[in-house]
């Protein structure tokens, strides 16, 4: 995934969990494509401060999904939902191995929540 996207994906899971400065800093640089220079000068601060809260930030998110993995869990729920429409969708000459995979699909699922 690239970089920004993950970043994007790292704080709709877990930016909660960062203080109101880390939030606003961070969103201004993930989520409203502001430069380090325009946000420093609109807080006040140096450009280089900017920088290190940004790294801060990710490193603290990477360290959340490291631990809880939800992101991960996300797009692997994402992708056995999309096989089941798929098998669901299917033709019926396949349909007892369509099921088969559905039920084996939905029981992952279910295992990991």
């Amino acid at each position: 995934m690239e970089k920004i996207g993950r970043q994007v994906f790292l704080y709709d899971f877990y930016g909660e969990l960062l203080t109101d400065h880390q939030k606003s800093v961070y969103e201004d640089v993930v989520l409203n494509d502001m430069s380090l220079s325009e946000i420093a000068d609109e807080r006040g601060i140096s450009r280089q401060g900017v920088h290190d809260l940004i790294k801060r930030c990710d490193r603290i998110l990477v360290s959340y999904e490291e631990k809880l993995h939800l992101v991960e869990r996300f797009f692997k729920n994402r992708e056995n939902i999309a096989r089941i429409r798929e098998l669901s969708a299917g033709n019926a000459d396949d349909s007892l191995a369509a099921l088969a995979e559905i039920h084996e699909i939905s029981g992952q699922i279910l295992e990991e929540l």
